[in-house]
This record gives C-alpha cells, structure tokens and sequence, in this order.
C-alpha cells in the first residue's frame, strides 16, 4: 500500500504538480483565519463583551457569510477558475486583517461574514480546480493531501494562539497576520495554470447568462444535489457546536491554558489529520462510501467522549475525533465535486458549502437553544451530534461509487448550453 502510495505521487506530471502546489498555498492560510474563530473565541467574547447565550447566535450569523459565496463561485464556471481564485483569496486575506481592527461586536460580525464568503468561495474553486486536473485514480489521496497540508494552517493558529497573552494586542494581533498573505497572489498567479478541463468544457458549451450555472445546477443532477446537501447539513449540524466551543471547553472545565490548548492540536492534531490522507488513499483504493459512511459514524461517538471524559482519555477521544471527522470531510468533499459536470461543478461545490453552513448554523442555534434549556453547553453539543448519524445513513445507502472512474463518466453534461448535449436532444426530436 505504501509503494502505490509513493508511485500515485511520483507521477504527477509538472502541471499537476503546480496546480496542487498552489491550491495548498490558498488552503493553508484560508484554515489559519478560520482556525482564529475557534482557538480564540473565548478571549474574543470577553474583548467585545459577548454574552454567553449570545456568544452561539454571534457565532452563526458570522458562519452565514457562505450564503453570498454561490454567486462569486458561479463565475469561476463561466469566467475561469484561476481569476476567481485569486480574486477570493485576496479578498478574505484582507478583510480577516481589517478584523483586528474592529471596535465592536456589529463591525467584527459584518468583517468577519464578508471573510467568510470569500474565504468558502475560494476553498470551493480550489477543490473543483484539484479534482479536475488530478488523474482518477488519485483524486481521492490529492483531495485528502490537500486537506491535510492545508491543515498547516490550523497548526499556525495554534501556535500563535500559545503565544496570545505576549502577542501585541492578543486576538488582534493574530488576526492582523492575515494581512501578509495577499504578498503571495502574483507568485501564486504564475505558478497555477488554468483549469484544463475548465478550458476544454467552455470550447464545447454555448454562450451563458450570469444565473445559468444555477438553472444548470437545479435541472441537470437535482437529486444528487439534494442529496450531498442534506449530508452536508446534518453532518455540520451535529459537528459545527462541538468545534466551535472545544477550546473553551477545556479552558473552562479543565483549566487549560492557552498553551495547553495550542499543544493539543500541534502534537494530538498532527496524528488526527493523517485521516485526511488515510481515507483519500483508502477511499481510492476499495471506494468512498464505506469509509465515508464509518467515519460519520466515529466522529460524533469520539466528540461525545471527549465532552464526558477528562485526562488522557480526553485527549484520545479528541484526537480519534480529529482524525474521523477529516477522514469523512475528505471523502465527502470528493463526492461533492466529483458527481457534478465541469459546466456548474463550482456552484454546486459552493451551493454544497452553503448546506453545510446552514447546518453549521442550525446547530449554533440550536445549541444555544439548548442551552437555556438544560444550563450546560457540553451536554448541549453532545445532544446534537445525533444527526451526524443520520448523514452516515444517507452516504452508505444513497450515496453512488465515483473512485477509479473519469469526471466525464460519473456526471455527463445535460445543461442545455452543452453542444453536445444539444445535438443529442436534435436527434431525439428529428428520430420522434
């Protein structure tokens, strides 16, 4: 397993080579603004003086920044996926800076929403462009590859989160760091090629209208498209809370400090995202909806020991929910590309995003909902991991097998602005 392993890699061409090297870049400091939220939300409620039965709807209304991302996203399937990613990764890079600066809860919320819709917009775009150029029968490892060094981001976080009591103007400071990316755009712009399969679609489709990738998105696969949704939604419904309060929740039950929190996730987490490249390969290997559909179901059962344990069984139930979790983001961030055509393949990623924040949301709510009712947030967060269960149902029943097989195999173009298509429904007519 090794050796193929090794092999898979080794034959990357240089193109795909490049593309990849330069997504990893996009990935690594998207993870490192969205890292900040949830290492620092604690020290970021007590500086903007948030409540705790608000600290929940706060968090919600930021994680609806993705709403807005379908229409930047929509125009990387009609305008090319290169401009458009580099456009959102300057765009989230400069407004997670600008949020050091924010003097209070109404300004931090709006800067941190707009973040967050270039910041989904962007990861969408660069996980379409990695699953279109990689081969089929390494897209799975590429998609959990990425995951996996994007998850440097994180660890970056992390470490500057060990160092908040001595970093200039503690939260704000970290998040001023978010600012040094946007040097990286022009030599990231040179390194990425366009998407070939981007390129070669926009030859064989006829000219569009702005809201077509959407007509295309809700005609062509409607039923894939409920699907994956309804997935992404309950899986972030139940895993959106847990996330968001684990670092106050050792804080506050346990006593950690920042810097025990920080060395959890540098030491404990460099084991867990090995889930991103384990299930990428494996899910090549023998499929995706096996190892998708058991991840789903240990991600929740990790989180609810980690919320009724303490001492080093704690931290094991954290790190085993570490590594289901990006197990099963890898595989089904897989699907979620693979089984849409190249013509909306952007705006059904983004669209599938948008489910999985609402989801995330509904959890927040409901969390905090929760909470008035029954006074305990861990208790609260465990409640709803249920419906991580329910997605796992959805995968291993629903779900149709896409390793090993071509992009142009697994979803055929049916918008009517395909030519191809065209000609077919001509044929159709003339034989009747």
């Amino acid at each position: 397993m090794e050796l193929k392993f090794t092999k898979k890699l080794g034959a990357l061409s240089q193109r795909q080579r490049r593309s990849f090297a330069a997504i990893c870049a996009a990935g690594f400091f998207n993870n490192y603004d969205g890292a900040l939220l949830s290492l620092a939300i604690e020290q970021i409620q007590h500086g903007l003086a948030v409540s705790e039965k608000t600290l929940g709807r706060m968090a919600s209304v930021i994680t609806l920044g993705s709403l807005l991302a379908p229409i930047i996203t929509s125009q990387a399937d009609r305008r090319g996926r290169r401009q458009l990613l580099f456009l959102t990764f300057a765009m989230f890079s400069l407004l997670s800076g600008l949020t050091a600066f924010a003097r209070g809860v109404p300004a931090f919320v709006i800067l941190k929403f707009l973040t967050i819709t270039f910041s989904s917009a962007e990861g969408a775009i660069a996980l379409v462009i990695l699953v279109e150029e990689m081969n089929a029968d390494v897209r799975g490892l590429a998609v959990g590859m990425l995951g996996a060094i994007s998850a440097g981001g994180f660890a970056l976080a992390a470490i500057g989160f060990a160092m908040i009591e001595v970093v200039p103007f503690g939260w704000r400071g970290l998040f001023a760091l978010a600012f040094i990316p946007i040097l990286l755009v022009i030599p990231l712009w040179k390194l990425l090629p366009e998407s070939n399969r981007y390129e070669s679609t926009t030859k064989a489709m006829a000219p569009g209208s702005f809201f077509d990738p959407f007509r295309a998105l809700l005609s062509s696969y409607p039923e894939r498209f409920a699907m994956v949704a309804a997935v992404m939604f309950l899986n972030a419904m139940g895993g959106t809370p847990a996330g968001l309060l684990q670092s106050k929740f050792l804080q506050e039950v346990h006593g950690w400090t920042p810097g025990n929190v920080s060395t959890l996730i540098f030491l404990g987490g460099g084991i867990g995202i090995l889930g991103n490249i384990i299930a990428g390969n494996l899910s090549d290997l023998i499929g995706r909806r096996f190892p998708g559909a058991i991840a789903l179901i240990l991600a929740p059962a990790m989180w609810a020991l980690f919320f009724r344990s303490s001492g080093s069984i704690m931290v094991a139930a954290w790190v085993g929910s570490l590594f289901a979790q990006t197990s099963a983001s890898t595989i089904l961030n897989a699907f979620s590309a693979e089984l849409f055509p190249t013509s909306h393949r952007s705006t059904a990623q983004s669209a599938i995003a948008v489910a999985g924040t609402l989801g995330g949301s509904a959890g927040l709510m409901l969390e905090s909902l929760l909470y008035g009712v029954i006074g305990n947030h861990w208790r609260a967060v465990t409640i709803l991991m249920s419906a991580s269960v329910a997605a796992a149902i959805i995968v291993a029943i629903f779900f149709p097998e896409t390793a090993g097989s071509e992009l142009e195999s697994i979803s055929p173009e049916r918008t009517r602005l395909s030519r191809s298509y065209q000609r077919g429904a001509r044929a159709r007519k003339a034989a009747a």
